[in-house]
């Protein structure tokens, strides 16, 4: 249990800032909660279709500015909205903004059988190819990114689905050589870019023993290409239930067992008064 780090994640949708604010704030003075994650969409993907979803990097960076311990990210950044080069200078102001606690979360984005999630493309006038090439695009992308954070000199770069010329990032993210990266995803094609680039991987924990072969499967990778791959952290997003705690708690305890060692706990709106003290009181601290 020592080396099991305890998240929250608040889904900036159909919710009002100064709700999400204040778990993120009264989480910030809880020690056992260690991190605290938005989503990355455009519209609803549940409740009122038309109903309010913020623009998570704003939102995060307003989070930082008004946190002071709490690591921080979007589970997951979605590779299709953001082209990589101004994703990287986002993320570098993030992370000073937040005195370097980012963690950057990102995935290929959602696949074409989330109806709720498509209809977000189209309504931003954002391109929606299909899920391989997305996954190859952000293989491109996060190589771009670090070296955008990593190196001073301009460089240019020449690839089917990213093409810069000229390109440097100033300022630098705080942390060095930069912020962690977190994969998101199931997919194998997915867990083989994880295996490259992540120094997290997130996965659903709905379904455990599909977590779990698809961790196996990151392990294969990363042995293929010469990793140990007990430098990659492995995450796991479980949601809480407010009433059937014991539920929660069984799922905390067998995702634990299985290996995973960052847990994010979503919470749903509405929050219940006390929310993040209670999640600590239930979950965390009966395990330590």
């Amino acid at each position: 249990m020592t080396n099991t780090r305890f998240g929250i994640m608040t889904a900036p949708s159909q919710v009002s800032y100064d709700d999400i604010l204040g778990v993120w704030q009264e989480a910030d003075a809880i020690g056992e909660i260690e991190h605290a994650w938005l989503y990355d969409h455009l519209m609803p993907i549940f409740g009122d279709p038309s109903g309010p979803t913020f623009e998570g990097w704003t939102l995060l960076s307003a989070l930082a500015a008004q946190t002071r311990r709490l690591r921080l990210g979007l589970l997951v950044t979605s590779n299709r909205f953001r082209p990589p080069a101004m994703l990287a200078k986002i993320a570098a102001t993030v992370d000073i903004v937040s005195a370097g606690r980012l963690d950057f979360g990102i995935g290929a984005g959602s696949r074409p059988g989330l109806p709720m999630a498509r209809r977000e493309y189209e309504a931003h006038g954002l391109p929606y190819d299909d899920f391989a090439d997305s996954v190859n695009g952000l293989n491109e992308a996060l190589t771009v990114i670090r070296r955008l954070w990593t190196e001073f000199e301009p460089f240019d770069f020449s690839g089917t689905h990213v093409r810069l010329t000229g390109a440097v990032g100033n300022p630098k993210p705080i942390q060095q050589p930069h912020p962690p990266i977190l994969i998101g995803g199931r997919s194998a094609r997915l867990l083989r870019v994880a295996a490259e680039h992540a120094q997290l991987w997130n996965v659903p924990g709905a379904d455990l023993d599909d977590a779990i072969a698809r961790n196996d499967l990151l392990n294969r990778y990363c042995t293929e290409i010469g990793r140990e791959p007990s430098t990659l952290v492995r995450s796991i997003y479980l949601p809480v239930s407010y009433e059937h705690p014991g539920a929660t708690r069984d799922a905390v305890g067998r995702a634990i067992d299985a290996g995973f060692e960052h847990l994010v706990l979503g919470l749903s709106s509405p929050y219940p008064s006390g929310v993040a003290e209670w999640v600590a009181e239930q979950f965390i601290s009966p395990l330590r």
